[in-house]
């Protein structure tokens, strides 16, 4: 049961947050116990932010726009990705207790397929052209590749490393791969399927996160290992800056019309970059405990983070 209670706020988060060019607007309380939430995907033509509430086992959709939760979605086993796909209709989830990917219809919020993926699901890409989903193996150092057509899982490229997230990129047409334990950003052909490209990451312990600018052909990689977020130049492959952030950084996201890139790490802390003319860090601040994933509405430039334990409970962090 929803807890009837909104909170809003008209000071900043606290004084002594850091130079954080956001306030805090509201807590939105969520359903289920304090544990811990993992990706959330909004998507902005309906207006839906599907949360994954990993401890409970369910995608919590919320609604930017009447500013309420509309469902959960039980079932899927330590939820821990999640990813709105508009053309298709669907939402994409990975379960990693069941090691598959569940299918989410969004206007009816209801599981409407099932398919295996490896050993331990986590972060998915869509190529739009070939209709396919990828899939972060973590654990099982593979690539899952299911058809979204068929709800089918078509493919598995090995990596030999540990698998960080995964990014589509519209200029190439490729979809890009963090290698944490190599060290390195793998490159897969969806046409084909194979691995066209092994692009070294100099100065990255551990790449996890990843996002792809690709109007400024930049890909951002988050090192939860050493703490630091590199810009790899993706005409050139190679490592153009590298910038200290919060310990254990984990989900990205980026505003493009305040070209604007935000870094959530797992202690709490957000990293703010200016990419106006390359990157610059402008900021840095506590946003709340294991505050490790932001995602941004372009529309309105808000920020919103699902905090696990906020008194006791869980609340959804929304910024402005």
């Amino acid at each position: 049961m929803i807890r009837l209670v909104f909170i809003l706020l008209a000071a900043p988060l606290i004084a002594c947050a850091g130079s954080l060019p956001f306030r805090q607007v509201a807590d939105i309380p969520l359903s289920g116990h304090a544990s811990r939430f993992d990706y959330a995907s909004l998507d902005p033509e309906t207006g839906l932010l599907f949360i994954a509430h990993l401890g409970d086992s369910e995608v919590v959709a919320y609604d930017v726009e009447k500013g309420k939760v509309v469902a959960t979605i039980p079932g899927i086993d330590r939820v821990h990705g999640v990813l709105a796909v508009p053309e298709t209709g669907k939402v994409y989830a990975s379960a990693t207790a069941s090691n598959e990917i569940v299918a989410i219809d969004e206007k009816t919020l209801k599981v409407v397929a099932r398919m295996p993926a490896g050993v331990y699901p986590d972060g998915m890409a869509y190529a739009p052209g070939e209709q396919k989903l990828y899939v972060s193996d973590e654990h099982g150092n593979t690539e899952t590749v299911i058809d979204t057509r068929s709800n089918r899982r078509i493919s598995t490229l090995r990596l030999e490393s540990e698998v960080g997230n995964s990014q589509y990129d519209p200029v190439s047409g490729h979809v890009f791969v963090n290698a944490q334990t190599l060290g390195r950003l793998i490159e897969i052909d969806p046409e084909t399927d194979k691995i066209v490209g092994r692009h070294e990451l100099a100065g990255c312990d551990g790449p996890h996160g990843l996002l792809i600018d690709s109007a400024e052909r930049i890909a951002f990689v988050a090192c939860q290992d050493n703490d630091r977020l590199l810009a790899l130049d993706m005409k050139t492959m190679r490592v153009v800056s590298s910038f200290g952030v919060g310990k254990d950084p984990d989900v990205l996201a980026m505003d493009p019309g305040l070209h604007r890139l935000y870094v959530a790490g797992e202690q709490g802390v957000v990293s703010v970059f200016d990419l106006s003319g390359g990157a610059r860090k402008t900021g840095e601040g506590f946003v709340g405990d294991n505050a490790h994933v932001v995602t941004v509405d372009p529309a309105t430039h808000r920020l919103y983070f699902p905090l696990k334990n906020v008194g006791g409970f869980p609340v959804l962090r929304i910024m402005q």
